[in-house]
């Protein structure tokens, strides 16, 4: 992995479903889209591996289903999951992508946004380095604004939520700490 100088301001969405700027790391938890499906959600999530410790590899090995159960007394409980999402912006912006927006990733789980059930089916999944215990860095949101808008130009985007909002009672993130008024008019 290297930490790429991110431009944010110039974000694009290739036609394979890539923003080619950001750091490609391919998840196998992926699959194909139904067919004939309009990706017009994204949902925004917050994870830190171990929880609320950021800047290590936890993530990333979550994501390509490499996290050592042995490492941390969490990842016992979680290494078998099979989850991807399409992308993670870490606590100082840097962008990653798991998959191709084209494809579905595994983020949303048991969900349902007005009356649709499985989500994944047409969302593209944005995971924020973070917790629900504290605020998000200003480079997050600077990334997140201009990949919303780069994935607003790309696909008929009707609304962007939270996970917690597709996910009542079961999820809470992307949490309280989560300002919403900083993507607005994305």
């Amino acid at each position: 992995m290297t930490n790429k100088k991110l431009k944010t301001s110039k974000l694009t969405l290739n036609a394979a479903g890539y923003v080619a700027s950001a750091t490609q790391i391919a998840s196998p938890n992926v699959d194909a889209r139904p067919e004939n499906t309009n990706i017009d959600l994204i949902v925004i999530h917050n994870i830190s591996l171990p929880p609320n410790i950021y800047k290590g590899s936890g993530v990333v090995q979550l994501f390509t289903n490499q996290l050592n159960p042995n490492e941390h007394p969490y990842y016992a409980e979680i290494y078998t999951r099979k989850v991807s999402s399409h992308f993670f912006i870490r606590r100082d912006g840097e962008l990653m992508q798991f998959a191709s927006c084209l494809q579905r990733a595994w983020h949303a789980g048991v969900s349902s946004w007005q009356g649709r059930e499985r989500c994944n089916d047409f969302s593209v999944g944005v995971e924020l380095e973070g917790s629900n215990f504290e605020a998000f860095e200003a480079a997050q949101y600077q990334t997140l604004k201009s990949l919303l808008n780069c994935l607003r130009k790309a696909y008929p985007i009707q609304h962007i939520t939270g996970h917690s909002d597709i996910a009542p009672g079961r999820k809470t993130d992307p949490g309280p700490y989560f300002e919403w008024n900083r993507i607005k008019g994305c």
